[in-house]
């Protein structure tokens, strides 16, 4: 990534290579070279809590001279940076208080020391007055949540950030907000407002502090596919300047997002297996891998089935490079979950598509708000009699 851009965050690309590490699909020899860099990360920051809790989850053999010596160092720094805040507070102004408590929560953060880097950001919130400011201390804050991926601090931090904004926070760091607040809710499975925010962010990203711009566009078209229709997904995303010009980077993207709007499924299916592995080892989008593979396939059967009335299972079949057994087990799967309106006649190998009538479900959907108004209406009339 050039320069320029920003440089992604040092304790969030530790996490991910954490996650890796701990992961059983990645391969012993990969796992060796990881944990060298784990370490190597680890000790150049003097994250001695860090360290304690990986030697106690097995992940790192304890060294107690290494150990003893992070401590040392920590010890002095914290002592130098204490010695600067004593100095600012007797002999020089409020800015100048403000960046020497700010220097002593940079330190916690880079020592990965979470409870004591949150006491002292507050402290240095009590020291600032610039709104901008007290966002940036918020971004440091969320930092901390996604690289333990602490959801309720994230949430906090968001609400917070969102307010702070209302006094009179710049557009640039707004910005940044929804990325923060579109990760979150990849995070936990809001893929719907995920899109809506990453996709309002293309223009304007900045945020190269939490992910690359490419691994953004990742996460902006998986985000997509599965939430919206496909004239919003032709005008937003496989048209979009900003996607067409990195998505060739990317293994497998280009191919499985052009192969979902032009109806070519067999090269869907081949491009979706290659993106599994990415899905897989992407620590914001693996706990929620199975419900992904099963909202895409959704799509992609609903896409298939909404140009016919009726479909015989082998031009199904063929027309995915699959075996009519795998279709059949698929769809009776989704059929009996409520995703797919379609019934399977066995005995002919034919699907038959019952779409619900819009104007049925509108009629009945006007039925159950009259009701709910009228029994409102009752209980109102009952409290008026008395």
């Amino acid at each position: 990534m050039d320069s320029e851009e920003g440089t992604q965050q040092p304790q969030l690309v530790l996490a991910h290579k954490l996650f890796r590490l701990t992961h059983p699909d990645v391969n012993d020899l990969d796992k060796v070279r990881l944990r060298e860099e784990v370490l190597e990360a680890v000790l150049s920051n003097d994250m001695v809590p860090l360290y304690e809790t990986l030697v106690t989850n097995g992940v790192l053999s304890l060294d107690q001279k290494v150990l003893d010596s992070m401590r040392a160092k920590n010890c002095d720094e914290l002592k130098k940076l204490d010695d600067k805040i004593a100095d600012a507070e007797e002999n020089l102004g409020e800015s100048e208080v403000r960046e020497a408590h700010l220097a002593k929560s940079l330190f916690y953060i880079r020592i990965g020391d979470k409870e004591k880097a949150l006491e002292q950001l507050k402290v240095t919130e009590s020291k600032t007055v610039a709104v901008g400011q007290k966002m940036d201390l918020a971004f440091y804050t969320l930092q901390m949540g996604l690289f333990d991926l602490d959801f309720d601090l994230i949430s906090k931090s968001i609400d917070k950030a969102k307010k702070l904004f209302e006094e009179g926070g710049d557009w640039e760091r707004k910005n940044r907000l929804k990325v923060y607040e579109g990760l979150f809710c990849m995070s936990t499975r809001n893929f719907k407002k995920a899109a809506d925010l990453f996709l309002d962010s293309i223009s304007t990203f900045t945020t190269y502090e939490l992910f690359p711009y490419d691994t953004f566009i990742f996460y902006t078209v998986l985000t997509s596919i599965i939430t919206l229709d496909r004239v919003s997904l032709k005008q937003k995303v496989v048209d979009a300047p900003e996607i067409l010009t990195v998505i060739g980077k990317i293994p497998y993207l280009s191919e499985f997002m052009n192969s979902l709007y032009e109806c070519q499924y067999k090269s869907f299916f081949s491009s979706f297996a290659g993106l599994t592995e990415h899905i897989k080892l992407d620590r914001y989008l693996q706990p929620h891998f199975r419900y992904y593979m099963r909202e895409v396939r959704t799509v992609v059967y609903s896409q298939f089935l909404e140009s016919y009335k009726s479909v015989t299972i082998e031009a199904m079949a063929k027309a995915f490079g699959v075996f009519e057994d795998f279709i059949d087990l698929e769809l009776s799967r989704f059929i009996a979950a409520g995703k797919l309106h379609c019934k399977i006649d066995k005995v002919a190998g034919v699907l038959e598509t019952n779409r619900p009538d819009a104007k049925n479900a509108l009629y009945q959907a006007t039925i159950k708000q009259g009701d709910f108004l009228l029994n409102r209406i009752q209980k109102l009339s009952r409290v008026i009699d008395l």
